[in-house]
C-alpha cells in the first residue's frame, strides 16, 4: 500500500503451494495410465511402478546432497530437475537410483547438459560444446572452462567421464 505521501506503508506477497513436494494426483494418475495401457506383462508393470517410485526418491536423496543449483544457486526445488549424468536410460538399476548420478539443475542448464551442449570437467570447470554459437552461451552467462565452485564432484567421476565421452557433443 502506498501512503499519501508516496511511502511505501506494508508489502506483502501471497505465495500457494497447495502440493509442496508431492506431485500432483492428476499427473502420477496420468502416469498410471500409460503404463496400465501398455500390453506387457504384470511382472514388467511393476517394474515400471518401481522405477516411478524409485525416479521420487532419487530426487528427494539428491536434494539432500545439493538442494540448489550449482551453477544459478537457486535454491527453489520447485525449479531444480534432478538430472543423471549417465542418462537413466543407459543406467542399471542401481546406477537410476545413485544420487552420485546427478546435479540439481535448473531447467535450461538441465536441457543444455542432457542434450551433450554442457559438459564438465573432474576439477569443477566447464565444457562447452561447439554446436552452440559463443553469443547463446554468453547469453547464458556461460563460459568454456568456468569454475563452478559449488558443483559437487567429488563421488561423480565415473559418471561424468561416461557423460563426456557418450552424451557431450
Amino acid at each position: 500500500m502506498i501512503s499519501e505521501k508516496n511511502e511505501l506503508v506494508y508489502y506483502f506477497r501471497l505465495f500457494a503451494d497447495y502440493f509442496g513436494e508431492v506431485e500432483h494426483p492428476y499427473t502420477v494418475e496420468k502416469e498410471e495410465e500409460q503404463i496400465e495401457d501398455i500390453n506387457i506383462d504384470t511382472a514388467e508393470k511393476k517394474q515400471l511402478y518401481k522405477a516411478r517410485v524409485g525416479q521420487g526418491e532419487y530426487r528427494t536423496k539428491l536434494l539432500q546432497l545439493c538442494p540448489f543449483c550449482p551453477i544459478t544457486l537457486i535454491s527453489d526445488d520447485r525449479l531444480l530437475i534432478a538430472s543423471h549424468i549417465k542418462p537413466w536410460a543407459s543406467s542399471d538399476n542401481f546406477e537410476k537410483t545413485d544420487p552420485m548420478n546427478g546435479f540439481m539443475l535448473t531447467p535450461t542448464f538441465d536441457r543444455l547438459f542432457d542434450r551433450g551442449f554442457l559438459s564438465f570437467t573432474d576439477d569443477k570447470k566447464t565444457i562447452l560444446s561447439p554446436f552452440l554459437s559463443n553469443m547463446t552461451y554468453s547469453k547464458l552467462g556461460i563460459s568454456n572452462n568456468k569454475l563452478i565452485p559449488h558443483l559437487p564432484t567429488e563421488g561423480r567421476e565415473i559418471y561424468l567421464e561416461y557423460h563426456r565421452k557418450n552424451i557431450f557433443k
